[in-house]
């Protein structure tokens, strides 16, 4: 088990950044895989980018790509998220998400995968 801690979330104009920051305590961030992941009000929580447990893989959702990038401290335990050229459909409740299962080196896209979550941070996009 891990506490994760999102932070970083807040109210941004079109074209905007935001980094999203996750602390993890409890157990070290060098045996998980990580994943970030959104949720709108009503909709299903979805994917947005995660790093294998050796940080040679990194996958994103296309919607993101080029724009978001993920990374990881693991001195600190620490996860981010740089979010560039926000958009409003970029507004949604982003959470953090980490798995101990040994996955082989891939990164799931599927929120029954991770075991721990953060309580999530707000990012909205709008004029």
């Amino acid at each position: 088990q891990v506490d994760l801690v999102e932070s970083g979330g807040g109210l941004v104009q079109p074209g905007g950044s935001l980094r999203l920051s996750c602390a993890g305590s409890g157990r070290p961030f060098s045996s998980a895989t990580l994943g970030w992941f959104r949720q709108e009000p009503g909709k299903e929580r979805e994917f947005v980018g995660g790093i294998s447990k050796s940080g040679s893989r990194i996958d994103y959702t296309d919607s993101v790509k080029g724009r978001f990038t993920v990374s990881r401290d693991i001195a600190n335990n620490m996860m981010y998220l740089q979010m560039n050229s926000l958009k409003p459909e970029d507004t949604a409740v982003y959470y953090c998400a980490a798995t101990y299962r040994p996955l082989w080196g891939g990164v799931p896209t599927t929120a029954s995968s991770y075991d721990n979550w953060g309580q999530g941070t707000q990012v909205t996009v709008s004029s």
